[in-house]
């Protein structure tokens, strides 16, 4: 069965995204890591098989992006209203990642869905960094608790309870905070988003 692989993503702005980088990093040093992340991410989502990408965005397309995308904007409302009106944007097997995990690989991208109805990739943070729908249906996300300790257990908890067959992928480390970033970055070593912390090392010690 052909995929679409769906990210949702912000315009990597300074002020607007990864501000628990700051500090140790300034505003325009955390956007720039948050370039480069989703630089790297929709690179590995351009290289994995897939019918379909989608790029949910709330902002402006920028050079980061790589052709072969659709870009949608993402409504107003909470991030779970947001993430079921990008599901709903979509028909058939679709895998939803986020920004946050340069380290992906289209290995991990490249499910199947013979055996299920959800993936699920849970995040070492409490949430997830992966979600997937063979049937897209916007109820499974709408009213999950988001940006909290448990917010992977509760959206797990839906699909089990909607009876959804649910594979599930590795744990991975969202790009939070300055320790978050250097993990990361120690296990993708070769992306754009390691290669700008290293860059910015002197950074951290500030």
């Amino acid at each position: 069965m052909t995929t679409t692989l769906l990210v949702i993503a912000k315009e990597p702005l300074p002020g607007r995204v990864k501000t628990r980088l700051t500090p140790p990093f300034t505003p325009v040093e955390a956007a720039a890591l948050a370039e480069a992340a989703l630089a790297d991410t929709l690179a590995v989502v351009a290289a994995t098989p897939a019918a379909r990408r989608v790029l949910a965005l709330d902002g402006r397309p920028g050079p980061w992006l790589p052709a072969g995308f659709e870009v949608v904007p993402q409504p107003a409302g909470t991030l779970d209203e947001r993430l079921a009106a990008a599901f709903g944007a979509c028909a058939g097997p679709t895998l939803l990642i986020g920004m946050d995990t340069p380290q992906v690989t289209p290995e991990l991208l490249s499910v199947e869905w013979d055996a299920y109805d959800a993936w699920f990739g849970p995040a070492l943070d409490g949430g997830f960094w992966a979600l997937g729908l063979a049937q897209p249906d916007p109820a499974l996300l709408r009213g999950v608790p988001m940006s909290t300790p448990t917010t992977g257990a509760a959206q797990y908890e839906r699909l089990r309870a909607a009876g959804l067959r649910i594979g599930r992928l590795p744990a991975l480390r969202d790009v939070d905070t300055a320790e978050d970033a250097r993990l990361v970055a120690a296990g993708a070593p070769a992306g754009a988003f390691a290669r700008l912390l290293a860059a910015l090392g002197p950074a951290v010690r500030r």
